[in-house]
């Protein structure tokens, strides 16, 4: 017999009293966007550019903390329960920002184990007089993230010879990771930094690094570029560090440049300082990727500069994989690479690309829960595009991911000009996903859009995904020289069809023989045809399948 049973499906095949059963198995969930509300705006709520756009869902709440704005709100209405500058947050948390000094690349995490708030920034000289700073790093007193905050300065290279820029904080059971991007005084790259703090002392009140361990300047080649320590949110402990073997783009030149690797490592006994040390680092060889092109917009004129093979977004430690994703380019758009890695070896299990024909697409983000779904938002334009928000939804089946169709989140109002810009205007630096820690079904994400010509605005957005409508299975069995044919009853709405033979074009017919109920099975009694049939129940009007259901197929001859 033939079929059109895609090979990339789970088939299953079992001779059952002279039928031959097909299944194909379900593997992708669908979702809907629940809350969806504008958090902060240029101009009103904050006068930088660009915004480095990061939040995160806790019990009751959505914090958004970005480039001059720390604001809390109510996850059930989106109303403001607390509103700041960022500046205020830290003077707040006992922090006193330097007069003429700047705080900036915002970093915040709800750490579920210990139901705790995580926050970071690092402070600068807009002047360029000092080549110094510090991490500002803040922890809360609870779940409630407009409550007191405490915080602590760490500097960022214990020998003042270099500086911070793009720090990313990560954390598991043990301990908190923040690392930096580390410049020289002449402005040159140095190579990435790592400090591992055990969590226990950044919990005691009031909250203490000084039991962090320095794992000093490291080689761009052996550790990667921007380093992401993973956010560890099942309770594991495995110091799960990320790293790019390039950017795309050379450093010195600016020329692009075709990287193959993904380098992960760990830290070892983060829980102790004076017995922390570092793993030998995995380079893992993944698809190539350069840095993405410059998006266009309907103004096209008019570019936006989205950096980077970087990954921006933090990555995530779920069930024992590590999912991470940054940006690319494919086929002269933008575009999003995305991998999941085995925590335990660190061992590459799939890499995969996600493009759009028309969109370019910047500033990924990702997260997972437990039940195998993976959410990736980003940001997409084009020339008929202004910037706007997507997410896509994936699911993991047997160790395989498919991502569905891009959605649109929230359409841009204009094409953007930076205050300031003239041909390219930047846009970014990252964005954020999270699992809602009291629902895991439930997924929230942060993204920029311009709001007019020249301001950004920023959108918070929940996903709600459940599981999408599965094909039931259809059975099939002999009986007194009839065929009996039997379907869950919370199926009844389906119609059982059948054909003669499956090539492409040919049509089925509706079988209108009485049904039967017993219990919460549906039945049809058919007599014995002496040539093949196939049957399937047809999905009823309205009721929208993955792209990747197929129908169940059963043939009896």
């Amino acid at each position: 017999m033939r079929t059109n049973l895609s090979k990339s499906l789970c088939v299953v095949q079992l001779l059952l009293a002279g039928s031959l059963i097909l299944r194909a198995q379900q593997v992708a969930s669908t979702f809907q966007v629940g809350q969806s509300f504008t958090a902060s705006t240029y101009g009103i709520d904050s006068s930088a550019t660009p915004p480095d756009t990061d939040g995160a869902a806790g019990p009751n709440d959505f914090v958004e903390f970005v480039n001059g704005r720390y604001a809390v709100f109510r996850k059930s209405d989106g109303t403001t329960r607390q509103s700041v500058t960022d500046v205020e947050f830290w003077n707040r948390a006992g922090i006193t920002i330097p007069s003429g000094w700047e705080v900036t690349d915002p970093r915040i995490i709800f750490d579920i184990p210990t139901q705790h708030w995580f926050a970071l920034q690092v402070d600068f000289d807009p002047s360029g007089v000092s080549n110094t700073n510090v991490f500002l790093l803040a922890v809360s007193s609870g779940p409630d993230p407009a409550a007191p905050w405490s915080a602590v300065a760490i500097p960022s290279d214990p020998s003042g010879a270099d500086f911070a820029d793009f720090p990313t904080m990560g954390l598991d059971s043990q301990a908190v990771y923040i690392s930096g991007d580390m410049f020289d005084v002449n402005g040159s790259p140095a190579g990435p930094s790592l400090f591992s703090i055990p969590k226990a002392g950044l919990l005691a009140s009031p909250p203490s690094a000084s039991g962090r361990a320095w794992f000093g300047v490291m080689s761009y080649t052996t550790r990667g570029h921007i380093l992401q320590p993973a956010v560890s949110v099942d309770g594991s402990s495995g110091g799960s560090v990320l790293g790019l073997g390039g950017l795309g783009v050379n450093d010195f030149t600016g020329q692009l440049e075709t990287n193959t690797t993904l380098i992960a490592w760990n830290v070892l006994n983060a829980g102790s300082a004076a017995n922390a040390s570092l793993s030998n680092p995995d380079s893992l060889s993944v698809p190539d990727y350069t840095a993405p092109i410059d998006p266009t917009q309907p103004d096209s004129s008019h570019n936006l500069d989205d950096g980077d093979a970087r990954m921006g977004a933090a990555a995530y430690r779920v069930g024992g994989v590590l999912y991470a994703v940054h940006a690319t380019e494919v086929n002269n758009l933008a575009a999003i690479q995305w991998f999941r890695v085995r925590a335990a070896d660190n061992v590459l299990l799939e890499a995969g690309i996600i493009t759009d024909p028309t969109l370019d697409l910047f500033y990924p983000a990702i997260a997972a829960n437990t039940n195998g779904a993976v959410v990736i938002a980003c940001n997409g334009s084009g020339i008929n595009t202004y910037v706007s928000c997507y997410a896509a939804l994936g699911q993991t089946v047997n160790g395989i991911t498919t991502f569905g169709s891009l959605i649109l989140l929230k359409a841009g109002a204009a094409s953007y000009h930076a205050p300031g810009s003239t041909r390219t205007s930047r846009w970014g630096d990252y964005s954020a996903v999270s699992v809602d820690p009291v629902n895991p079904t439930q997924f929230w994400t942060i993204q920029a859009y311009p709001s007019s010509r020249s301001a950004w605005s920023t959108q918070v957005i929940e996903l709600l995904t459940a599981p999408a409508p599965s094909v039931p299975a259809l059975s099939i069995a002999r009986t007194d020289g009839n065929l009996l044919l039997s379907w869950p009853a919370a199926s009844a709405a389906f119609q059982l069809q059948s054909t003669t033979n499956l090539n492409p074009g040919n049509a089925w017919s509706t079988l209108t023989e009485p049904v039967s109920t017993n219990g919460n099975v549906l039945s049809v009694v058919l007599p014995l045809s002496a040539s093949q049939q196939f049957f399937r129940l047809q999905q009823p009007p309205g009721l929208v399948l993955s792209k990747n259901d197929l129908q169940t197929w059963i043939w009896s001859q």
